[in-house]
C-alpha cells in the first residue's frame, strides 16, 4: 500500500474512483485508500456515503487498518502474511492498531495461523500490550504474542473456582501458546486445582464536576492598587479552552482562579486587581485585608446599579455614580473577593482531627 501524498482532484478522476468504490473493485486496502484520496479532496464521509454505500464507520476503520496494512509493509512483511491481509480482515487489523510496529507484524502472523476472528484479534491485541509490561517474560513463556494470550488465560485460568470456567480457558491457552514452556505451564493446571486469586488493579480515581462553580476561572491579575491606567490597558485576554477551560498564558504573568459563579462565566475581558479593604468605598470590614477586584473590560459604558473602575488623576479607583461620570471607565466592577476564612486548614488535610 503506496504512501498517499494529498493532490488535488479533477472531477474527472474523483468519478472514476467513485465508479470504482461502487463496483468494490480491488480489495478493502484499496478501498481504503480510495476514500483516504477522495476525502483529502474535499470529499465528505458522509458524501462518499451517498456516492457508494460505504458507511463513514467502515471508512474510518479501512483507513486505520490500512495504516497498520502499510506498517506491515515496511516491516517486510511475507507476501502469504499481505495476502492473508487483504482478504476480509480489515476488521481484525483494526484491532492490532493500539500496537507498534514490530508487534503489529507478529500479530498479524498469529492472526493467519490460527484463524483469528475479530474477537480474538482484540484478545491479542491487548495481551501483547499487557505482556510488553513485564522486564523480561514470565516463567516459561516466551516473548512470542501466543504465548502473550497463553499467559493471560493461564493467570486467569487460575484464580477461577468454577470448572468449567477454567477448563475453558486452559483449552483457550493451549490453543495459543507457541512455546513447549507455555503448554507445560498451562498443561500443569490440568492436575493442580489450587485458586490463586489475582490481584486486580485499584479503580482510577475519577471524578466527574457537577456544578458550573466547582470549575474556576483563570483571571488575569494587573497588579496590587496603587496602578496606573496603563497597567489594566497592558493585561492581555485569556481564552479558556473547553470543557475544563484550559489556559495557555501568553508570557509569564500572575493569575487567578475564582470560582465559576454566574458573573463570573458571563465576564467577556475580565481582569483581577489586589487591592486593601480600606481602600475601596463603603466596605467596613472588622480587620484590614487584601481583596481581589475582579472588573470587565468590556463593560463600559455607565449604569447607575454597578460599581465602576475609573480614571482618577492618572491612578486607577474605584467609584459608584449616581449620574454618568466625568471620569473615564475603564470597566465594571463584578465582584469583591475576600480570602478563605478556615480557623484550622490542617483539619482539612487530616480530617481525623475533628472527631472529637
Amino acid at each position: 500500500m503506496p504512501e498517499l501524498t494529498p493532490n488535488p482532484l479533477s472531477e474527472e478522476e474523483a468519478q472514476d474512483l467513485l465508479l470504482k468504490l461502487r463496483r468494490r473493485e480491488g480489495s478493502w486496502v484499496d478501498w481504503g485508500q480510495r476514500c483516504y484520496v477522495l476525502q483529502q479532496a474535499g470529499y465528505t464521509p458522509e458524501q462518499i456515503f451517498e456516492e457508494t454505500g460505504i458507511e463513514a464507520s467502515y471508512q474510518n476503520l479501512m483507513k486505520v487498518a490500512g495504516q497498520v496494512y502499510e506498517s506491515l509493509v515496511k516491516e517486510q512483511a511475507s507476501e502469504a502474511l499481505l495476502s492473508y491481509c487483504q482478504g476480509p480482515r480489515s476488521d481484525v487489523l483494526y484491532e492490532f492498531r493500539v500496537l507498534t510496529q514490530p508487534q503489529r507484524l507478529k500479530a498479524a502472523e498469529l492472526a493467519m495461523e490460527k484463524g483469528l476472528d475479530v474477537d480474538e484479534a482484540h484478545i491479542v491485541a491487548r495481551a501483547i500490550q499487557d505482556f510488553a509490561r513485564y522486564s523480561s517474560p514470565p516463567d516459561g513463556f516466551s516473548p512470542n504474542p501466543g504465548d502473550a494470550v497463553a499467559y493471560q488465560c493461564w493467570k486467569r485460568a487460575r484464580a477461577k473456582k468454577d470448572l468449567q470456567e477454567r477448563s475453558r480457558l486452559i483449552a483457550q491457552g493451549l490453543k495459543f501458546a507457541q512455546s513447549l514452556g507455555a503448554r507445560q505451564q498451562i498443561e500443569k493446571l490440568l492436575s493442580d486445582f489450587t485458586v490463586v486469586p489475582m490481584q486486580r488493579a485499584p479503580l482510577l480515581p475519577v471524578y466527574r464536576l457537577e456544578a458550573e462553580d466547582e470549575l474556576p476561572r483563570i483571571i488575569p491579575v494587573a497588579g496590587t492598587f496603587p496602578l496606573s491606567p496603563d497597567a489594566i490597558a497592558t493585561v492581555p485576554a485569556l481564552e479558556a479552552i473547553e470543557p475544563f477551560r484550559v489556559v495557555q498564558l501568553p508570557q509569564p504573568m500572575s493569575v487567578v482562579p475564582i470560582p465559576g459563579w454566574q458573573v463570573i462565566l458571563k465576564a467577556l475581558d475580565p481582569v483581577a486587581i489586589l487591592w486593601p479593604s480600606d481602600r475601596l468605598p463603603n466596605l467596613t470590614l472588622e480587620k484590614v485585608e487584601p481583596v481581589v477586584v475582579v472588573i470587565d473590560r468590556q463593560q463600559q459604558t455607565w449604569e447607575a446599579n454597578n460599581y465602576w473602575l475609573v480614571e482618577q488623576d492618572n491612578t486607577l479607583q474605584v467609584q459608584w455614580f449616581s449620574e454618568p461620570p466625568t471620569y473615564k471607565i475603564l470597566g465594571q466592577v463584578l465582584l469583591i473577593l475576600r480570602p478563605k476564612n478556615i480557623l484550622d486548614e490542617g483539619n482539612l488535610l487530616e480530617p481525623w482531627q475533628m472527631d472529637d
